[in-house]
């Protein structure tokens, strides 16, 4: 992990590439990438963005802000791309890429570990929004914002359920025992199978958890594409439901997603039936994920591969959570 130190000498010698800051900039989150709020000299207000070493190309980083740039001009909520003042849209220092977007304002509409907040009928109204908000963002896709050369690793049966997934062997989370890597292998045959049904394969957010939707003064808004790629349509869906797991507000949440998204983007019957695979795919690359990132016996070990399992067991019986929850 780097320092805060280091961070912040990065991102001074980074923001070069736009003209330098007009102050300091303000360290937002050191993570998987390292984020910045700065004021560039000319007056624009930015987020920079100290991409993680080795997880993306630059051919790949580059067409993600290419795309970024469509979908705002295409009207979706998303962060405009900034280029840096030799016309490119990136910079470099060290073996960090950088770059740079406008400042979108807001708060995030949640978070993984924290309930739903309000009564079924506001989980619901804000479900919808976000439903709606994601089929734009699809159909902004498929309507062209996507650049003609997208080099970016897709999310499909191979990245998620392959030998060898793309965010690690979920099944060898150390938190299993014997009967939970059992099941969660046998979970894996069936999605292989269940998967070939899903029909809407394109551009994908990949990472659509609360935290990466922001309420702001003119509503919701998609940030950080560090994930996205190719890949099926419901796999976004199933990912803004998935934190919600055991919540007791996710039927409401369910319910208003799709009436949201449905209302502006077709979702047959049969897809719908496949959204708790998709659910549970998500569960299971998070379940991976976690494992290169924290010690053994961290607990988040633990919570990751209980809910791996859990939304394992669905979809073996062919069963859907928020059902199981309104029970």
């Amino acid at each position: 992990m780097i320092s805060e130190a280091k961070a912040h000498a990065m991102a001074q010698t980074a923001l070069a590439f736009w003209g330098n800051a007009s102050a300091p900039p303000r360290l937002v989150r050191i993570g998987e990438n390292v984020v910045f709020e700065a004021h560039l000299r000319d007056g624009r207000h930015v987020a920079l963005r100290l991409h993680r070493p080795g997880y993306q190309s630059l051919a790949a980083i580059e067409a993600e802000l290419e795309w970024c740039a469509a979908l705002a001009d295409a009207g979706v909520p998303v962060p405009r791309p900034v280029r840096a003042i030799n016309g490119g849209w990136t910079g470099h220092v060290a073996n960090r890429r950088a770059s740079c977007v406008e400042w979108l304002a807001g708060e995030p509409i949640g978070a993984g570990h924290l309930p739903l907040v309000g009564d079924a009928g506001q989980v619901r109204a804000e479900a919808a929004e976000l439903g709606a908000l994601i089929a734009r963002f699809h159909g902004a896709c498929d309507a062209g914002a996507v650049p003609d050369d997208f080099p970016r690793k897709p999310w499909d049966a191979k990245a998620l359920l392959g030998e060898r997934p793309r965010w690690g062997a979920f099944w060898d989370n150390p938190a299993l025992d014997e009967k939970g890597r059992a099941l969660l292998l046998a979970a894996r045959d069936e999605a292989r199978n269940r998967v070939t049904q899903a029909r809407d394969f394109g551009p994908i957010h990949a990472d659509l958890l609360r935290e990466n939707v922001l309420r702001g003064p003119e509503g919701l808004a998609l940030i950080d594409f560090d994930d996205s790629g190719p890949g099926w349509r419901l796999y976004d869906l199933g990912t803004a439901l998935v934190s919600a797991w055991r919540d007791p507000q996710l039927p409401a949440l369910v319910e208003g997603l799709l009436a949201g998204y449905s209302a502006l983007r077709p979702l047959p019957p049969d897809q719908r039936a496949l959204l708790p695979v998709f659910m549970a795919l998500r569960a299971f690359a998070s379940a991976g994920w976690v494992m290169s990132r924290c010690a053994l016996d961290d607990p988040r070990n633990a919570a990751y591969a209980e809910r791996a399992v859990a939304l394992a067991r669905h979809v073996l019986e062919g069963t859907a959570p928020w059902e199981a929850s309104r029970a």
